[in-house]
């Protein structure tokens, strides 16, 4: 398959009479969004404000984030399954609004949903403050059930973003990124003599709230697969899920996962990248032992030299990780995981609920379990009052005069498993 993405550099976003793109600016038609997101009737109101790399301004509770694109040539649309119909992407053309991101929140869902600081040190721990947000807030009706939330608002900002994309659809891109990836005989045979490596990516499924979506089906309901990498980057891989903000994918990171990006980049020269396999997160032991079986077995089935295993979350995942791990490893593979830590505030706790000797190379986005005081900004959006009860929160979170002392586990995107932030430890 060969991708090309034609990048459309957003400067800033502004409210306009018509939503379209010039000179780097993305303006848009507020009453025109609004109408085009609501309709559901679980939602009571919905309202929109645009926010910039560095305004005195806080988000939480954050659900999703989400890169606006419209797909110009080639099969498919975006989000196909969700949005657009089934056809497969990752072929022909997509344009993408880079720089802007649609950005939802409202009423908690859950209680692992994040903040966004757009300054202060808070900013620095999330990737999504560099952006220009075009943040939707969607308030539900009293007395809907979580699920009926989640998926409301989610579905929301699909719309959002789709309608914000479909302003770069005639707009010439700044640059265009080629990415191909040949049918895997042909990829062996044009390069015999390089090392084959694959992506193992791992989903989060691990029951209500803890959703991924491949081609608009749960992907707990899946076993281990493959898929292009331009399918990743193409939409057919979309966030569904409430887990803790710090290592959260959401659908940005994975339409923009760096692991896929920069295994492109040495792709021909120093290895053969041959494509992802994509496996769940499970609860249950016969299902994490099935799903790590055919990991394996896909693993070996490409001839592979080595992989590299990223989770998403933390605890139970761990489990997952490990069996993916060890049994590649005995296929003669070679392994490197990407994961963050929970090491205790002092860091000096088991980073990891599962570990084993054959897990020997591993790069960590941080200790999610680190503390971090936020000082009181400006500019809210949202719902401050939930800091004391969100994933890294406790008791006295909020204080009186404004300020947060929170753990960086609330903070969307903080110790991201895929190295979407800018994060790491180093061993001594």
């Amino acid at each position: 398959m060969r991708l090309e993405i034609g990048n459309i550099n957003i400067q800033d976003i502004q409210f306009g009479d018509k939503t379209e793109v010039k000179n780097s600016i993305l303006y848009v038609e507020k009453e025109a969004l609004i109408n085009a997101i609501s309709g559901d009737d679980h939602i009571r109101s919905i309202d929109v404000e645009i926010v910039r790399p560095g305004e005195s301004v806080r988000i939480t509770p954050v659900k999703d984030v989400i890169e606006p694109r419209v797909k110009v040539d080639g099969p498919g649309g975006i989000f196909p399954g969700i949005l657009s119909k089934v056809d497969t992407v990752g072929e022909g053309r997509t344009h993408v609004l880079k720089g802007a991101a649609v950005m939802t929140t409202g009423k908690i869902v859950g209680f692992q949903e994040g903040i966004v600081d757009m300054t202060g040190p808070g900013a620095d721990f999330t990737p999504f403050s560099k952006l220009c947000n075009v943040v939707i807030i969607a308030e539900p009706h009293e007395g809907i059930k979580q699920h009926e939330h989640e998926y409301a608002v989610r579905l929301i900002g699909f719309k959002a973003a789709k309608f914000l994309g479909e302003a770069g659809r005639n707009v010439t891109p700044d640059d265009i990124e080629i990415y191909e990836t040949k049918p895997l005989f042909k990829s062996h045979e044009e390069f015999p003599d390089l090392p084959k490596v694959a992506y193992v990516y791992m989903l989060q499924t691990q029951g209500l709230l803890h959703d991924t979506y491949v081609y608009g089906v749960d992907a707990k309901k899946i076993v281990p697969t493959l898929l292009y990498p331009t399918e990743v980057m193409d939409g057919a891989i979309v966030s569904g899920n409430c887990v803790s903000a710090c290592d959260k994918n959401t659908t940005y990171i994975h339409l923009n996962n760096p692991v896929i990006h920069d295994l492109y980049k040495l792709h021909g020269k120093e290895y053969n990248f041959v494509g992802v396999i994509i496996t769940n997160e499970n609860v249950y032991l016969a299902d994490k032992e099935r799903s790590s079986n055919w990991t394996a077995k896909l693993a070996e089935y490409l001839g592979l030299d080595g992989v590299i295993i990223s989770e998403e979350g933390f605890g139970n995942p761990d489990t997952d990780l490990i069996m993916n791990c060890k049994k590649i490893s005995e296929k003669g593979i070679k392994t490197v995981l990407l994961t963050d830590e929970y090491a205790g505030r002092d860091g000096a706790s088991q980073s990891l609920a599962d570990s084993d000797p054959s897990g020997d190379a591993c790069v960590t986005g941080g200790n999610a379990n680190m503390t971090i005081i936020l000082p009181k900004l400006d500019r809210l959006i949202g719902h401050q009052e939930v800091i004391d009860v969100i994933a890294g929160g406790f008791d006295g979170s909020l204080r009186a005069d404004g300020s947060i002392e929170v753990e960086i586990q609330a903070i969307t995107g903080a110790t991201s498993e895929v190295g979407f932030n800018k994060m790491t430890a180093r061993m001594y």
